[in-house]
């Protein structure tokens, strides 16, 4: 199945949900605060399609998958985690009105679009491509003996008909190692790549038996999206493939009880 079809379809049902995605049933107070509640997306319960050159779970409704409860959050979209055979991939299909980014987790992504950018990228490394008024792009394995594995985010832009463009974040070797580094941004602080939208993504690598913190201001919500490991917010634990949001203003604490990898995504 070619991504175009994915687009058609894709387009079609998020068009028609502009705010967030309806509360899900697992729901509980973060950190122990009474007003501050946390609600889980747990992995099993993601949209799945295997077209055997591509197995996919999609965290809101995406394609064929529709789920109304499930529309995105936010300006979050879509959350793909997706596994590319050896030597296969999606062929030049089109995008507008979007900020995508894949951010690649192991084997290689070769990227090519219609603004000249070709790229291969490794894992840790993001190419985000704000589609604007209309882009054309390919991604494929370009291994012939590993799977590609990745996350694809869709952002909605704060408005639409930008100029099309294209930014990366690769880390150097010190931002290899932070465990809590800013990888998108609408400034592009700390050499981030550049997203147009009121959107700041954070990558977290928590050893087993530390943590992290972050404030939710009012009016914001936030949006933790487990790739490796178990972790904690309050009373909740959540697992690879999880994820977990709030709108209530309020402190998370991010506990690692084994090796985590995770993105956090402060949405306005």
């Amino acid at each position: 199945m070619q991504r175009r079809t994915f687009l058609t379809a894709s387009a079609a049902a998020l068009g028609s949900f502009a705010g967030c995605g309806a509360p899900g049933p697992a729901s509980s107070a973060a950190n122990g605060e009474p007003n501050m509640r946390l609600t889980i997306r747990r992995s099993h319960e993601r949209g799945h399609a295997d077209h055997g050159w591509l197995d996919s779970r999609h965290t809101f409704s995406f394609a064929d998958y529709h789920d109304p409860a499930h529309m995105g959050f936010r300006s979050l979209r879509v959350i793909n985690q997706d596994k590319v055979l050896a030597g296969r991939g999606f062929s030049t299909h089109p995008h507008r009105d979007m900020e995508i980014f894949s951010y690649v987790l192991s084997g290689a992504l070769e990227h090519k679009d219609s603004m000249g950018n070709g790229r291969v990228l490794r894992p840790g490394e993001i190419q985000l491509m704000s589609a604007g008024t209309g882009v054309t792009h390919s991604e494929f394995n370009p291994l012939p003996d590993a799977d590609l594995h990745f996350l694809q985010i869709w952002i909605q832009p704060r408005q639409r008909g930008l100029r099309p463009s294209y930014t990366e974040w690769k880390p150097g070797p010190a931002q290899a190692q932070q465990t809590d580094v800013v990888v998108i941004s609408p400034d592009g602080r700390d050499g981030s790549a550049v997203i147009h939208q009121d959107a700041i993504v954070r990558r977290l690598r928590l050893p087993a038996g530390t943590s992290t913190q972050h404030t939710v201001p009012a009016g914001r919500g936030m949006w933790v999206q487990v790739i490796t490991g178990t972790v904690r917010i309050g009373d909740q634990q959540l697992d690879a493939g999880d994820g977990a949001r709030t709108e209530d203003a309020g402190t998370l604490t991010i506990a690692a009880t084994s090796a985590v990898e995770a993105l956090l995504f402060d949405l306005g």
